[in-house]
């Protein structure tokens, strides 16, 4: 496990940028994990300044998402096709015929979640996973539970995850309740995991997550048993940590 400490967000942001572009430049048809949410917005706009600077090429990368809330089509401005497509893709040179999300509107949740499996099987593997970090301790939408879940599979959102993200639509009873998302082992499997913190409000989850037990309770303590996982997070969200 190494842990980067940055300055604040912006720091943190190039930091995980340089990991993900030293990604891409040594093997430039990698298959990057990629995750949404404010924590990696920042990286993505690294990333795409570096690529508009002449420094990065996406053509041969491929990408898989980590989740897609359930019920919401890639054109609604609140999915995360839509927020990787707008924040991300149409910025760069990636083919999307290679970025690869959940589908929301399959309602079949067996299907579409052996479907997701078996793209990512076909890829070979995630190459570089990033991941956020939730409130609860959340990664990807597995949420705190009994057991680890292994694969892609539909998960119920728990209200403090809702709570979290009804800042992004009108009302909350328009949050989606549930979502289709990466499960632990898929994540666990990828070579290389990129976890990005930020915020004094995630202190005590990065703690219990780096240092705490390895608990379903707290999916992202999970992380400690991977042989190459990177921590970028800012002086504030590592304020509990030992140094």
């Amino acid at each position: 496990m190494r842990i980067y400490r940055a300055t604040d967000y912006d720091d943190m942001s190039r930091k995980a940028a340089n990991i993900i572009s030293a990604q891409v430049i040594m093997k430039p048809n990698c298959v990057l994990g990629l995750a949404t949410g404010s924590s990696p917005l920042g990286t993505y706009k690294q990333l795409i300044d570096w690529y508009n600077k002449g420094d990065l090429d996406f053509s041969e990368v491929k990408s898989v998402n980590l989740d897609e809330y359930k019920g919401l089509s890639r054109d609604n401005d609140q999915s995360y096709y839509y927020f990787m497509y707008n924040n991300f893709f149409k910025h760069v040179n990636i083919n999307l015929e290679n970025t690869n999300v959940p589908n929301g509107t399959e309602p079949d949740s067996d299907k579409e979640c052996a479907r997701y499996n078996k793209i990512i099987e076909d890829l070979g593997g995630v190459d570089l996973q990033l991941l956020g970090l939730g409130f609860n301790g959340h990664i990807g939408f597995n949420e705190p539970d009994e057991a680890f879940e292994k694969m892609t599979h539909c998960v119920d959102l728990q209200p403090s995850t809702i709570e979290a993200n009804k800042r992004f639509f009108e009302k909350i009873e328009d949050v989606p309740k549930q979502a289709y998302t990466m499960g632990i082992k898929t994540i666990m499997q990828a070579r290389k995991i990129l976890l990005v913190v930020s915020g004094e409000g995630k202190a005590e989850t990065l703690y219990q997550a780096l240092y705490g037990p390895i608990t379903p309770h707290v999916p992202g303590s999970i992380l400690q048993l991977h042989p190459d996982v990177n921590i970028v997070a800012d002086e504030a969200a590592l304020s509990k940590c030992p140094r």
